[in-house]
């Protein structure tokens, strides 16, 4: 069982180390030896683990999806706690488009401080052979897609606005948050997406739907968060 765990703890250094060098140095710089280096075994020990740098990305990417993964499921989870607690309905809680918004907060925070979400997100628009279907700003995308055509299902969203459309100006300004944040991390901030979605939201929403969203998120689950004056709401657009 000890050298079980020694086995699985070396693996987890590798990929952490791995990802780290991915995010400075890029994928075609960093040399295994290297990693090896930095995540403080041999080389033998790296190979014993993974055959190449190519599956070690591979490794890199699956530990980064299983991220994403958690972020969007625990936000789909914090919505119908809300609108359960809420006992008003899915608009009166904010809906599908309040889990939008609580979700990019939790995917800025996740790029700020997890250096193996941030290189997989690198790593799908790097030249590697990861595997089919590898890309987490596609899975990204189809998430965001999904919960979109919810809020329309919802009513909530404005009637000239299309779901497609909206999904892809938010996953643009997600990804682009996260490329920007690489070399500057005030970009990755909770103020900065705040001010975005209070800048998006009155002329996504219908009126009825604007009077339950928090640009700011929620606040359960968000120890750590920057410090932001205090939740507001947004308001129509003045002659909407």
């Amino acid at each position: 069982m000890a050298q079980q765990e020694r086995a699985v703890r070396t693996r987890n250094a590798l990929i952490e180390s791995a990802a780290e060098l991915f995010c400075k140095d890029g994928f075609d710089v960093v040399s295994l030896s290297t990693i090896s280096a930095r995540a403080g075994v041999s080389n033998g020990a790296l190979h014993f683990h993974f055959a190449s740098k190519a599956a070690l990305a591979a490794a890199v990417w699956e530990a980064a999806a299983q991220r994403l993964r958690r972020i969007t499921v625990e936000g789909r989870a914090r919505g119908e706690a809300a609108a359960t607690a809420g006992g008003a309905g899915a608009i009166g809680s904010g809906g599908s488009l309040q889990v939008l918004v609580d979700t990019t907060h939790a995917l800025l925070r996740g790029l700020r401080h997890d250096v193996i979400l941030r290189a997989g997100f690198d790593l799908s628009e790097s030249p590697v052979p990861v595997a089919a279907g590898a890309d987490l700003r596609r899975r990204w995308q189809i998430w965001v897609e999904g919960v979109l055509a919810e809020a329309a299902r919802e009513g909530a969203l404005a009637r000239d606005v299309s779901p497609q459309d909206a999904a892809h100006a938010v996953v643009a300004a997600t990804v682009g948050f996260g490329a920007l944040g690489s070399r500057n991390a005030q970009w990755l901030s909770q103020s900065m997406l705040t001010r975005f979605w209070a800048l998006l939201l009155p002329r996504l929403a219908t009126e009825a739907a604007l009077k339950g969203l928090v640009p700011s998120g929620r606040r359960e689950g968000t120890a750590g968060a920057d410090t932001v004056p205090p939740p507001f709401r947004v308001t129509a657009r003045s002659g909407a």
